[in-house]
């Protein structure tokens, strides 16, 4: 290719991203301007690099309007060709009659950073709007900018009166639920088939856990598509729902096969001993219970989410709040029943099968399942890349697992509290996820594209919860504030019922609401930075970040309450008679 048809080249580049820009601008001045003639505000573009010198790394590009003045650097694209010589000064100097545009450009700058036609497609989204500060997005493929958060552009922040109004109810809500719960586990632990199969003791902070590997992504996700406003349009909601409902059937029961193998390997462990049928009840009663809690948990949120878009009430304050309130007490109420109705069944020939094919079914289903997610398009993604989070989440509330089984055989009196302190600190630190990665997908930018007011290394907890250049402290605020009057109502209401086996005294009270706010605040540190993390490494929060946080809930709360209690034993506070 010699020089002339090189710079030709260059010249329908540049034209491509000189209409792109000119697409982008018309489409946000006409919304403001619909009986005007919009053709003279398209603005006048001047691209100017006067260095001829390769090691140079700057251009600027210049969009100027009478009435608008738009800045952006380094709208460019990494290129695989290498540099090659620059060209002749007489050579590169074109003139546009359609666009009125000047340039001078260095054929080596121009294919290491140009963007190329492939890049700009119907689908993109990204406007430009006045005030814009925008800046070089690292580690991106498409060099994109970064959207100021003083920027018209950027989602408005919620007030923290706002936020507290919307998420009380709501909190306090999924508080008793996960007291109810408690009180469903202290009397079914007595049954017989918990006493024969104390393995399904074992099952239960795994499935418990499907609430937030599951159901709160969920919600998660459909806040996002309701605040997008998808979910407004009737084709595009019938396909997100359906395909949502799909995805998270299929994941239950993954989960809890894999749940329940966890938990026949843990049974076998201490004495080595293998009964056929108490890995029939563990495994079907699983996959039964993880079925279909999720499918009622999904169907509850689906119906949540769409009259909060419709009562205009912003779903990501009360939609993870009910999927907790209602996900222990329907998860763990299935779970021994279904137990229950298959040991029994088990001990007649008559009904034996009912078991093995109740596992054969769901091990049929549940390819078919994973294949009608893979061709929903709102939900292939997370079918090829949502598992690594699920099953990591898995893992670490396993240890919090040990954890617990060791804190119960010193102390009887967690087993009541371990619920309520792991279910707060996962259900707030959902919330406040879920708000953050809304705001990240409304901000216009793809992901790995972070606002400029957002920090994707470490932060200071000054920067989470007081910093007014932060968008999201204000809610992390309300979270946090929310976790001692919360949790002294919980406490009220176990110690009205006389459930546990401690004596609820001042001292505990002080000590219990001390370890739990300290959990919300490392959980809301860590909220902050991952989300912000995922975000910048392309893996969308929604799919990924909560069932990470509400892990390192249940491991947090767990361990602390743990501390408490050895505390307390220390100080002299050791009364264990209540509930005995």
């Amino acid at each position: 290719m010699n020089t002339r048809q090189r710079s030709k080249k260059l010249h329908e580049e540049a034209e491509t991203t000189i209409k792109f820009l000119r697409r982008r601008v018309a489409k946000v001045v006409s919304d403001d301007n619909k009986d005007q003639d919009i053709s003279n505000m398209v603005p006048r573009v001047l691209i100017t690099d006067s260095s001829t010198d390769e090691s140079s790394q700057e251009e600027s590009y210049h969009i100027m309007n009478e009435e608008r003045n738009y800045n952006t650097t380094n709208f460019s694209r990494e290129s695989k060709h290498d540099n090659k010589a620059a060209l002749n000064k007489s050579e590169n100097g074109h003139y546009n009659d359609a666009f009125d545009m000047d340039y001078q450009l260095v054929e080596s700058e121009f294919n290491q950073r140009s963007v190329q036609h492939d890049d700009i497609s119907d689908t993109d989204t990204q406007t430009l709007l006045p005030k814009q500060s925008l800046k070089k997005a690292k580690n991106s493929d498409l060099k994109l900018c970064e959207l100021s958060c003083n920027s018209d552009a950027a989602p408005k922040s919620e007030r923290a009166l706002s936020i507290a109004l919307q998420i009380t109810f709501p909190f306090l809500m999924a508080g008793m639920g996960m007291v109810a719960a408690g009180i469903v586990l202290d009397k079914v632990q007595h049954w017989p088939v918990f006493e024969n199969v104390p393995e399904i003791f074992i099952l239960v902070p795994a499935l418990l856990g499907l609430k937030g590997n599951l159901e709160m992504t969920l919600a998660s996700r459909l806040s996002t598509y309701a605040n997008r406003g998808l979910l407004d349009d009737k084709k595009k909601r019938c396909s997100i729902i359906v395909g949502n409902v799909i995805l998270v059937e299929a994941q239950a029961m993954v989960i809890a096969f894999l749940a329940s193998l966890v938990a026949m390997v843990l049974g076998w462990i201490p004495d080595g001993k293998w009964e056929t049928n108490d890995a029939i009840i563990l495994c079907a009663g699983s996959l039964l219970t993880g079925a279909i809690a999720s499918c009622l948990l999904g169907l509850v949120m689906i119906m949540v989410i769409l009259l909060s878009r419709k009562l205009g009430i912003n779903p990501d304050n009360v939609a993870t709040p009910i999927a907790a309130s209602l996900g222990d007490l329907i998860t763990l109420t299935l779970l021994s029943y279904f137990a229950k109705g298959l040991y029994f069944s088990l001990g007649d020939k008559s009904t034996a099968w009912i078991g093995p094919a109740t596992i054969v079914f769901f091990i049929v289903l549940t390819p078919l399942l994973l294949w009608l997610a893979h061709r929903n398009e709102y939900t292939k993604d997370v079918i090829k890349h949502g598992w690594e989070p699920v099953i990591a989440a898995m893992a670490i509330s396993s240890t919090g697992g040990f954890i617990l089984d060791f804190a119960v055989s010193q102390n009887k009196g967690i087993a009541v509290f371990a619920p309520v302190i792991n279910g707060v600190g996962g259900n707030l630190v959902a919330v406040q996820a879920s708000r953050i990665s809304t705001y990240l997908h409304t901000s216009g930018l793809p992901l790995g594209v972070l606002p400029a007011c957002e920090k994707p290394g470490c932060i200071s907890p000054c920067h989470t919860f007081c910093s007014s250049d932060n968008p999201h402290s204000a809610g992390s605020r309300v979270m946090l504030s929310a976790v001692i009057p919360g949790q002294l109502i919980f406490l009220l209401t176990i110690k009205a019922l006389e459930a546990g086996h401690t004596t609820i005294t001042p001292q505990f009270v002080t000590v219990y609401c001390f370890v739990s706010l300290l959990q919300v605040g490392i959980l809301l540190q860590m909220c902050q930075w991952l989300v912000i993390r995922l975000w910048k490494k392309g893996s969308d929060p929604d799919n990924s970040a909560i069932p990470y946080l509400t892990a390192m809930g249940d491991l947090l709360g767990t361990g602390l309450l743990a501390a408490g209690f050895l505390f307390l034993w220390l100080v002299g506070d050791r009364d264990a008679d209540v509930g005995d």
